[in-house]
């Protein structure tokens, strides 16, 4: 194949895929470029199609129409052995009866190399993955997160161009996963390879891609880098499912404000005419606490955008550990709250307590606006 290094273009191309089971379109149009050496991740809700499109790049279910493209070359009706990827489940999918050492060679044993070739080989893999003398043991004998390694060893043996992997982590606890995704994520960089790995876990994704590739119902909402996807949403969807948001019925203003219950906010701009009926959001961890005096200039914690300003009630607390979960109460919100997380200094320093009132800033450059549902 060819070195997607040589400037030729993306090491994948996906052009107009579809997918059809039957009556039902699991994709529908999708097209995407992931260039050489890219962590990519496809992150969605549970039937969004991540996993049918990751199958059908490695051509276990093969698309009903449309393109694919792996360093050149067009796969597009390839069978899954004559394509170059490696592939790690969630299900490990090790077999039992070999051990350890054999699992790993077992996709080398056809590749015309020699015994002792293929010893060197499972023996840098293994110390590759940090378990060096494990290779003797049957994988009953192994944790997760060591069974996990070891088919990731194997997925790479034969040093493919493309690296799959169909939600790794999901059935390991949460100390191992996030453990292991660092790891993961070190030895891609090692190995520059071409990775592609489907999630539904935000965290996991924000934490390892490079870019992120947000689907809902088989279609692709937005692709962009973890902090793109996180501070620029494109759709309410993206914003809602990424991390934790306040949704916010509210009114178009000028180009720049949002109405919320007649209170009229300054906002990112946007593009909605004024009184249009739209969804304003601002995550928990964009509202700013302030104290008494806030509002005199000069001070340590002066109020920059006195639009944005309210009186809340304090109405409950939630301890988070390294975060305090507050939720607002404001005329101008009905009888919705607005959650709001304040880091545990903040609340010790203005002394912040249920029942009490507060003065909070909603940070304009992180106040969005979006169509409203079925509008």
């Amino acid at each position: 194949m060819r070195d997607a290094a040589d400037g030729a273009g993306p090491y994948l191309r996906i052009e107009n895929l579809w997918k059809a089971f039957g009556k039902f379109v699991a994709l529908k149009d999708i097209s995407l470029d992931i260039e050489d050496g890219e962590f990519v991740c496809f992150l969605g809700p549970s039937g969004c199609g991540k996993t049918t499109l990751l199958r059908a790049i490695a051509g276990l279910d093969l698309q009903t129409k449309g393109s694919v493209y792996q360093g050149g070359q067009d796969v597009s009706n390839l069978p899954p052995s004559e394509r170059d990827f490696g592939i790690v489940f969630q299900s490990y999918a090790l077999f039992p009866n070999l051990t350890i050492e054999k699992n790993i060679a077992f996709g080398l044993e056809n590749t015309g190399r020699s015994k002792d070739e293929i010893n060197k080989r499972v023996a840098s893999l293994l110390e590759l993955v940090g378990l060096p003398d494990q290779g003797r043991k049957y994988p009953a004998q192994l944790s997760g997160g060591q069974q996990q390694r070891i088919a990731l060893a194997r997925a790479i043996a034969t040093n493919p161009g493309l690296l799959l992997l169909d939600e790794p982590l999901s059935a390991l606890d949460a100390k191992v996963r996030v453990h292991l995704r660092h790891e993961i994520k070190e030895l891609q960089r090692k190995l520059g390879v071409t990775t592609v790995m489907v999630t539904h876990d935000q965290e996991e994704a924000l934490v390892m891609a490079d870019r992120i590739v947000v689907m809902n119902h088989g279609v692709i909402e937005q692709v962009g880098s973890p902090t793109e996807i996180y501070r620029a949403p494109r759709t309410l969807f993206v914003a809602d499912f990424i991390g934790e948001m306040n949704q916010i019925p509210a009114q178009a203003g000028a180009a720049d404000e949002v109405v919320i219950g007649g209170v009229t906010m300054k906002s990112q701009p946007h593009e909605f005419p004024r009184g249009a009926q739209i969804v304003a959001t601002v995550r928990p961890n964009d509202i700013i606490p302030h104290g008494e005096g806030a509002r005199s200039p000069g001070g340590d914690d002066t109020i920059q955008t006195e639009e944005n300003v309210l009186e809340v009630l304090v109405d409950e607390m939630e301890f988070l550990g390294s975060f305090w979960r507050c939720r607002l109460k404001h005329d101008c919100f009905g009888e919705s709250e607005l959650i709001a997380d304040f880091s545990v200094n903040a609340v010790r320093r203005l002394e912040v307590t249920a029942g009490r009132m507060m003065t909070v800033e909603l940070a304009q450059s992180r106040l969005l606006a979006f169509d409203k549902p079925g509008a």
